[in-house]
């Protein structure tokens, strides 16, 4: 099947088509589900980096859905990695709830792009929810000796044991419930970060919630923080 208007400017981007076949799945809370793949080949020819994504495909009603996934333990020898749903309504929940082994997507690579800071930075602080969980436990395996301070905006119960891989000595974890559309982790990372930077020039900022969030947190920390452009990474990763 086809992919649509959507497929076809992704292919005029230079994006690259691989198939993917589920070898196990797994619920890591009530809310989200992990997903295991082969690869098709992908890893090989794309190589790996800290919050890398892809665009992957599911069936709808009336054609082909795509939504983007950071990857999770991807391994290029083997050709393997997971991703992780959030379980609500939609194409991708259904899939993800209903994956059994041998069964197959299709995954786009296009727009997936980060170098880690080098050298690395004093300090980091990642701003994030359920949906970029997976990228910030990315960022701190790769970064695994700078301290980090991590705010982790929650819409259910169960997403406070959503894993995160954090050493106890260096990193602090600071769980926000969402409320008033974001508002709360805005008002509440505005509240600490002045007092927890330091030096912005020793400072990495990285910022992925939905998309008014992550302007409103962008926008102080770059202009009221003077934290320099290069060490604010910023990406809305859904619309409210």
């Amino acid at each position: 099947m086809g992919h649509g208007w959507e497929g076809v400017v992704l292919k005029l981007m230079r994006g690259r088509d691989f198939p993917l076949t589920v070898t196990g799945a797994e619920d890591v809370t009530e809310h989200c589900r992990r997903v295991h793949f082969r690869d098709g080949g992908m890893l090989a020819v794309t190589g790996i980096h800290p919050t890398m994504w892809v665009r992957v495909w599911f069936p709808g009603a009336d054609r082909p859905h795509q939504r983007a996934y950071t990857l999770v333990d991807p391994d290029p020898v083997a050709g393997t990695f997971a991703m992780e749903f959030a379980l609500h309504e939609g194409p991708a929940g259904r899939w993800a709830r209903g994956a059994n082994p041998g069964d197959t997507v299709q995954a786009t690579v296009q727009g997936s792009a980060f170098v880690a800071p080098d050298p690395a930075p004093e300090r980091m602080f990642l701003i994030g929810d359920s949906a970029s969980a997976p990228a910030i436990n990315s960022l701190l395996s790769a970064l695994p000796e700078v301290p980090a301070t991590i705010w982790l905006e929650t819409r259910h119960g169960s997403d406070e044991n959503l894993p995160l891989r954090i050493r106890p000595a260096r990193h602090e974890v600071r769980r926000v419930p969402r409320e008033d559309d974001g508002a709360q982790l805005v008002a509440e990372v505005r509240a600490a970060l002045p007092g927890l930077l330091g030096d912005p020039a020793g400072a990495y900022v990285w910022i992925a919630c939905d998309t008014v969030t992550t302007r409103a947190l962008a926008r102080f920390t770059r202009k009221e923080l003077a934290v320099p452009r290069p060490q604010v990474h910023a990406l809305g990763y859904w619309r409210p």
